[in-house]
């Protein structure tokens, strides 16, 4: 996993630790919650580089019909646990979702869903993922001629003042245009979108999230999350572990059918394919990619476009699916 997806696992492991050992007497402040929330909304809209847009740019609808398949997969896996496992529709389906893990977590307690299950199902999916994607790559596919390199995008740790000014502007009046628009987790989708239109439109590089900020928010999110568990939570994590891990593992399955449809009707590689569609865990894909020869630019560009659609749907989806489920 990336240090970030650490960092949030960690704080949410502490929070667990804290909760149990001072049960109802911690708590992460909502005004802090809401601006982890806003950053958290900015660093996924700092995804959308213009490069990305320009690498997919003549098989774009294909890919958007395989993002969307996967969006749709996500939620069929999420209907499927809720219907086999003692777990709501809302806690089901954004605990499935592939991709985006810190915004679905951070975006749980604004739709009904419960943000503790959310972030174990999420976070297990991450591990499943890293643990064998690597493996699957070197068995099951020929090394790749290599292409483009790629990067997430990042900076100096601290960031610089241009930075923190673009990203406090961005999450202040993404949060405040979320107070007057009745958006289902407004205050991460607002600056999100916010964000990509500045990083769409600002030259390369000219803006991103601090790392240090960006860090801190995913500690808040976790330990928000981890402060609110309960022993009883802990007795249904252990009763959704296994169906939960076989509900991955068929997402994990049906991203690879949509592999091999998206390198049938385009130039990728089924290598580059299989690394484009595979259900998060985007810093070890990329890492995979570029040590397997793939196309890290066209694993990048998919990932980076699917994650946006992930975050900016999933929201609308999962609400109409709860409440249709009442």
């Amino acid at each position: 996993m990336s240090v970030s997806s650490w960092l949030i696992l960690g704080s949410l492991l502490t929070g667990i630790a804290l909760a149990l050992a001072r049960p109802g007497r911690l708590a992460v402040p909502r005004p802090v919650n809401v601006a982890a929330q806003a950053v958290i909304g900015a660093t996924v809209g700092g995804y959308v580089q213009a490069s990305s847009l320009e690498a997919v740019a003549a098989d774009w609808p294909v890919v958007a019909l395989v993002s969307a398949g996967t969006l749709a997969a996500s939620l069929g896996a999420g209907l499927a646990l809720a219907r086999l496992a003692p777990v709501d529709r809302a806690t089901a389906s954004l605990g499935m979702v592939a991709g985006g893990a810190t915004g679905m977590v951070a975006m749980a307690g604004d739709l009904g869903a419960d943000d503790r299950l959310v972030a174990f199902m999420q976070y297990l999916r991450i591990v499943v993922i890293v643990a064998l994607t690597p493996v699957l790559a070197a068995l099951a596919f020929a090394p790749g001629p290599g292409g483009p390199g790629a990067a997430l995008p990042g900076g100096p740790v601290a960031g610089a003042a241009r930075d923190w000014a673009v990203t406090l502007a961005v999450c202040a009046a993404g949060v405040a245009l979320a107070r007057r628009v009745p958006l289902p987790a407004g205050t991460l989708l607002a600056p999100m979108a916010l964000a990509a239109a500045v990083t769409l439109l600002a030259p390369r590089g000219w803006f991103v999230v601090p790392p240090l900020l960006r860090d801190a928010a995913f500690v808040a999110v976790g330990l928000d999350v981890g402060l609110r568990f309960t022993l009883g939570t802990l007795r249904q994590i252990g009763r959704l572990l296994v169906p939960v891990l076989l509900a991955v593992l068929g997402l994990m399955a049906v991203c690879a059918l949509l592999a091999a449809g998206l390198a049938a009707t385009t130039p990728a590689t089924l290598l580059d394919a299989y690394l484009a569609t595979t259900p998060g865990g985007l810093p070890a894909v990329l890492a995979v990619a570029v040590g397997s020869g793939a196309d890290s630019t066209f694993v990048l560009a998919v990932q980076s476009l699917r994650l946006l659609l992930m975050v900016a749907v999933a929201p609308f989806a999962v609400r109409a699916l709860a409440a249709r489920g009442r």
